[in-house]
Formats: C-alpha cells, sequence, structure tokens
C-alpha cells in the first residue's frame, strides 16, 4: 500500500512537470510553415518517463491532465489535438519502452516514433474537425517537424533519464521491476 501511495505522488509530481512543460511551449511562437500551435513537446518526455516506469494507467492519466489542460488555457480545439495525439503516440511508447525486451530504436528513435503518431493523430482529428482532407497537406511538413522533434526530445529524455531513474527510487520500490530502462 505504501508503494501504491509512493507511485501516485510520483505521478503528481510528474503531471505537475508536464503541465509545466506545455505551459513553456505555449510560450514559443509558431514555426513558419506548419500549422498553428505545432510545438516540440517537450511535455512527451514526462509521458515517456512515466511508461517506461510505472503502470501505463498513469501515463495515461498524464496524457489526460495535459489534454484537460490544453482545453482550459487554449480552448476545445487545443484539448482535441493533445487528446488524440497523445492517445496514438503513448501506445507506440508502451511498445517500445515496455513491450519489447530490447528497443530496437533506442530512446532516441523511441522519440520520433512517438512525435510522429502524435502528429498521426494531431493530423486525424484536424481531419475531423475541418471535415476536409486538405488539412493533410501538412503531413510532409509535420513529417518532417516530427523527425527534429522526436529527436530533439528522444536524446533530452536519454540524456536524463539516469536522474530520473534515480529520483525515481524514492517513489517506487526496487521490486517493482520497473527500474531499469531499456536503451
Amino acid at each position: 500500500m505504501a508503494n501504491k501511495t509512493r507511485q501516485i505522488a510520483l505521478v503528481g509530481i510528474l503531471g505537475a512537470l508536464a503541465l509545466a512543460l506545455s505551459w513553456l511551449e505555449s510560450l514559443i511562437p509558431a514555426f513558419p510553415l506548419l500549422p498553428p500551435g505545432a510545438k516540440p513537446g517537450l511535455s512527451n518526455i514526462v509521458t515517456m518517463f512515466a511508461v517506461s516506469t510505472l503502470n501505463p494507467a498513469y501515463a495515461l492519466f498524464i496524457v489526460l491532465i495535459k489534454a484537460a489542460f490544453a482545453g482550459i488555457t487554449r480552448g476545445l480545439t487545443a484539448f482535441l489535438m493533445s487528446l488524440c495525439g497523445g492517445l496514438m503516440s503513448l501506445p507506440a511508447m508502451w511498445l517500445l519502452l515496455k513491450k519489447f525486451r530490447k528497443n530496437p530504436f533506442g530512446l532516441v528513435g523511441t522519440g520520433i516514433c512517438c512525435a510522429l503518431a502524435h502528429n498521426l493523430g494531431q493530423l486525424i482529428a484536424a481531419t475531423v474537425i475541418t471535415d476536409t482532407l486538405t488539412i493533410v497537406g501538412y503531413a510532409p511538413a509535420l513529417l518532417v517537424f516530427g523527425v527534429a522533434t522526436g529527436i530533439v526530445t528522444g536524446c533530452i529524455f536519454k540524456a536524463v533519464s539516469p536522474l530520473l531513474i534515480k529520483t525515481n527510487k524514492f517513489f517506487v520500490r526496487k521490486s517493482d521491476d520497473n527500474q531499469e530502462m531499456k536503451e
């Protein structure tokens, strides 16, 4: 029971960190040639950590809280885009960080795959919201942007993972077998 409480405390801290990163990203001006609201996805580093060390339900909670925050601060469209992107990238994270014994892409490749899955979810949401397929014209730019931002988030995740794992020991007991992150 004490370990469950520690995990919930960790999820609270991770949720707050994801919201802080999401807010900081909202201060970044729009990138030329990309849809409005395209951001680097730094808060996805937190979700990747949650997937790699905790139960996927906790990572889903972080995705949901990030979407709710986007909705509260930027409106319904931002909520739907964040939600659809997060729900598409979460299974990719889970497969690459938890399901495969040896991640074939490493943490940087995982960052790229998750960014591309997130962009796909957002394209689907945008197509439904606008009720037009012309939005798919952004796909090539989002592909390039997704690879670039995936590299950045993957590199940051790789760099901070040892520190996060070390900090994680205060919240999750070693017996959880979730301590080791596979490269």
